[in-house]
């Protein structure tokens, strides 16, 4: 360090640099029933449910689905169905459609399937928050329920919703991990000097033998990042020194929608079904649902049955499956 150096602002050693931003590997206490947490950044576990919260799907069971009539499609209702696109269309002109004659009427029928399964899953987390005194919610008022025994709300079925909530007694207070208790940290800009070398005339206070213009011939200027104190106020615990963490449970809703549309008619997109319209002629809804059967297109039959497999083998073994519906 030379001269120079020196001479840029007094240096309070009692100021600490910024540790991380996070707590360290090891800084958490561990809590009971919450021992996956190490305490780092990205640490968000995940709690399968237990057995008793899933249900069991019964063997060999499947559904019945009731006879199903398709409406035909006579030349009137084929008329009004074009001429009420053609009113969607400014520019097209409708009396071709009144005027159209029928020579051949091939009514295609196409059928969709649609399952939902509606889950909840929960992680948790650590967070802390300044600490000024409020009630810090502890071991001492006893233990901490387990992930799956914090009661929560249940919303709207079929709605995707995400709601936090801190575990119970889960809280404690502890010196600030980022500036060591203190409630300010050493400025990384100017070294906790509070001035630095002037860039113009680099710390000469002269430029092209004149007084340098930007530091007035000081050679150095305040530092802007701190103000010229040195120090900024913990951007952690905003100056209050200590912090109180507790572990926060996310609980996630969400409805798992798939479909299946058998692929017959390349000419017509699968995404044009997307606006299609209408009134579902079965639907199956339960804690679980089952394989339909008698289903007159077999590749439904068929795509409920894996649909179905395959919601069971995905969510059950980290979500909670709380209701299904086939249709």
């Amino acid at each position: 360090m030379d001269e120079q150096d020196e001479d840029l602002g007094a240096f309070d050693p009692n100021i600490p640099e910024e540790g991380p931003s996070a707590p360290p590997p090891g800084w958490l206490d561990d809590i009971h029933g919450y021992q996956g947490h190490k305490g780092g950044q990205d640490d968000n576990p995940l709690y399968p449910p237990p057995p008793a919260y899933n249900p069991q799907p019964e063997l060999n069971r499947n559904t019945l689905v009731p006879n199903v009539r398709v409406p035909t499609i006579s030349e009137d209702v084929a008329r009004d169905a074009l001429l009420k696109f053609v009113e969607s269309k400014w520019r097209y002109s409708s009396k071709p459609a009144r005027n159209l004659t029928f020579k051949e009427l091939n009514p295609i029928t196409v059928y969709r399937y649609r399952l939902e399964t509606y889950t909840e899953t929960r992680t948790s987390a650590w967070q802390f928050e300044p600490y000024n005194g409020q009630v810090v919610d502890g071991p001492q008022y006893g233990m901490s329920p387990p992930p799956w025994d914090v009661p929560v709300t249940l919303p709207q079925r079929y709605t995707d919703v995400v709601e936090n909530i801190r575990v119970p007694h889960t809280s404690f207070v502890k010196t600030c991990h980022k500036c060591h208790g203190c409630g300010r940290t050493r400025c990384i800009s100017c070294f906790g000097r509070g001035q630095k070398r002037c860039t113009f005339c680099h710390g000469n206070g002269r430029s092209r033998n004149k007084r340098c213009t930007s530091c007035h011939g000081r050679g150095r200027k305040r530092c802007h990042f701190c103000h010229g104190h040195g120090y900024k106020t913990c951007s952690v615990c905003h100056g209050s020194q200590n912090l109180m963490h507790f572990i926060l449970l996310t609980v996630t809703w969400k409805n798992n929608v798939e479909e299946f549309i058998p692929d017959r008619q390349p000419d017509f997109p699968d995404k044009k079904f997307e606006k299609v319209t209408g009134d579902p002629f079965f639907i199956d809804q339960n804690l679980l649902v089952y394989p339909i059967q008698g289903f007159p297109d077999q590749e439904i039959c068929d795509a409920s049955t894996r649909l179905i497999n395959g919601h069971l083998n995905r969510f059950s073994s980290t979500s909670r499956i709380l209701q299904q519906v086939q249709m």
